[in-house]
């Protein structure tokens, strides 16, 4: 069975038209790559309701087992992506966005004002990514072979956790 994937871009100015979604693309070339399927794709405003009402959706109604943000994670008055995550997530996964800002680090130090989040929320696993194109690559290849053997394990289609 294939993993659903929705990807939400937080951006005001490209929900407004004038910006192209460079980092959501890059996330829908990544994961399909890995064999996901991408379910649902849209543009959103800085806006906290407005994100958490689409992200509760697309999990309460099962239209995809992995929710992928990008954009909303840093330190403007709009930034609001964490957030609205953890406005509507029932437990938090904090060891995701740990990695991403540990291996981000590597390549700059900014990496620390990443303010990214994970969290479940029913049988679907939300991730914030950053705004880039560069960081949301090195950050799902830091991370993505765990999230799929989580989201497997999540949905029911895999039980053993363990490494063979």
């Amino acid at each position: 069975m294939k993993i659903r994937v929705a990807v939400i871009t937080a951006s005001t100015t490209g929900y407004a038209g004038k910006r192209e979604d460079i980092s959501g693309a890059k996330i829908c070339e990544i994961v399909e790559e890995a064999g996901m399927e991408v379910t649902f794709k849209k543009i959103l405003p800085d806006d906290r309701e407005t994100l958490a009402k689409v992200m509760a959706v697309i999990a309460d109604s099962q239209m995809a087992d992995l929710i992928l943000t990008t954009g909303g994670t840093g330190f403007s008055k709009t930034d609001c992506t964490p957030e609205a995550t953890t406005d509507i997530c029932e437990r938090l996964v904090p060891g995701i966005p740990e990695a991403m800002r540990a291996a981000s680090m590597k390549y700059t130090k900014r990496a620390m004002l990443s303010r990214a989040v994970a969290g479940i929320r029913k049988e679907t696993l939300i991730i914030n990514l950053p705004g880039s194109p560069k960081a949301v690559e090195e950050s799902l290849e830091e991370i993505l072979e765990e999230v799929i053997h989580g989201v497997e394990i999540l949905t029911g289609q895999t039980a053993e956790c363990a490494r063979k």
